[in-house]
């Protein structure tokens, strides 16, 4: 594997970090708080779909703003990411 390759393949896992840790936490509170107890989908479902919506918050932050690492794009990755496992929550009792 060449430098660049690796280094464009780190600079993308490293875009994504963010909204898997947050998928990850969301999920993990939401279990701890024991906001879903009835719900159907599993743990690893949950994380996925969290995370799907965290990389287009992230996608939609990078395409307005015109670069990545903006407050206003993580700010949107913590509220979509809060409104999407607030909806996982309530959805599927």
């Amino acid at each position: 594997m060449s430098v660049d390759l690796l280094a464009s393949v780190n600079h993308l896992l490293n875009w994504l970090a963010p909204a898997f840790f947050m998928a990850l936490g969301m999920v993990s509170c939401a279990r701890i708080f024991k906001m879903n107890q009835g719900a159907s989908l599993g743990y690893k479902a949950q994380i996925a779909i969290n995370f799907a919506v965290g990389c287009l918050a992230l996608l939609a932050g990078l395409w307005w703003l015109g670069r990545d690492g903006k407050m206003a794009t993580y700010a949107l990755l913590v509220l979509s990411s809060a409104l999407c496992q607030w909806v996982l929550s309530k959805a599927w009792r």
